[in-house]
């Protein structure tokens, strides 16, 4: 193993930083900057906002303009990101019709991709149990979109993953479904393109096993609360364990 690949290993996640929240612009419930003073009380140093937007948002000058205003206020580093979903096999991304505002893109797969559509959770199961799927080729199909997915994210801005995998325990498998070949797949397009892999705390996700993996591949890792609430910012129990 290499010296660098050696100490990206031995870096520990910086804990003061969260690198995704959400806002009452979308999945979130509270303003942003009940936001922020809750990460001040947490005593971050650091927050992404990445809330889910896509091709019918309106509000991106609006939530640009709010975290722009919190960031005159507080000395914590403020990020505007959004979220975006991979909806293609070939990694297609639901974007907003205008990138301007936004510094950061956070890359989330949450269903499966294919050419009848994106499957959800409940219709992958579905087709799991009818043998219309095999757990070897959702594994395969899933991180095929994902790579693509962050592929295509990093032309326009930085990128993040969010809640990478986090569809097969949603359908019931292990990932030890994920073959060497897949794991490495996944870190050579992260490593390539920039992309820094968020651990969730709000998913649980990637497993322990995927992060220890990663890490190993020498992909960046951040942690990340997901947090709907202002009181679950830079909380973390789950990340301190993995």
């Amino acid at each position: 193993m290499s010296a660098e690949r050696e100490s990206v290993i031995g870096v520990a996640l910086d804990l003061t930083a969260d690198a995704h929240v959400h806002t009452g612009f979308a999945a979130g419930r509270d303003a942003v900057g009940v936001v922020v003073s809750a990460a001040d009380l947490a005593g971050l140093s650091a927050v992404t906002f990445a809330d889910q937007v896509g091709p019918e948002t309106t509000w991106l000058p609006a939530y640009a303009d709010s975290i722009r205003r919190a960031q005159r206020r507080t000395e914590l580093r403020l990020r505007i990101a959004g979220e975006v979903e991979v909806v293609r096999p070939d990694g297609w991304l639901a974007l907003p019709a205008d990138l301007g505002h936004l510094e950061a893109l956070s890359v989330a797969v949450s269903g499966l991709p294919t050419a009848a559509g994106v499957h959800g959770p409940r219709e992958v199961r579905g087709m799991l149990a009818a043998g219309r799927l095999t757990a070897d080729q959702v594994a395969e199909e899933l991180v095929t979109a994902t790579v693509r997915g962050i592929e295509r994210a990093s032309r326009y801005a930085p990128t993040q993953l969010a809640r990478p995998l986090c569809l097969l325990a949603q359908v019931g498998l292990d990932d030890a479904v994920l073959g060497p070949d897949l794991i490495d797949a996944l870190a050579v397009a992260c490593r390539d393109t920039g992309t820094v892999v968020e651990i969730s705390e709000a998913w649980r996700s990637p497993s322990p096993r995927l992060v220890a993996l990663l890490r190993a591949a020498g992909v960046a890792m951040v942690p990340a609360s997901d947090a709907r609430y202002a009181g679950e910012v830079g909380h973390w129990q789950y990340l301190r364990r993995v």
